[in-house]
């Protein structure tokens, strides 16, 4: 899976899990969580 913002890969965890979460049922990884304020992640997925 990739993030929809940067488009990198995101790592799966058990069960198929990603470290990231879901924003808009998008895909969004760690760093750009830490990037990005929710705000400006919201923006970008538009």
């Amino acid at each position: 899976m990739k993030c929809a913002v940067c488009g990198e890969k995101i790592e799966e965890i058990f069960l198929n899990k990603i470290l990231g979460t879901y924003v808009k049922k998008k895909a969004v990884c760690i760093n750009c969580q830490k990037t990005y304020s929710m705000k400006e992640i919201k923006e970008k997925l538009k």
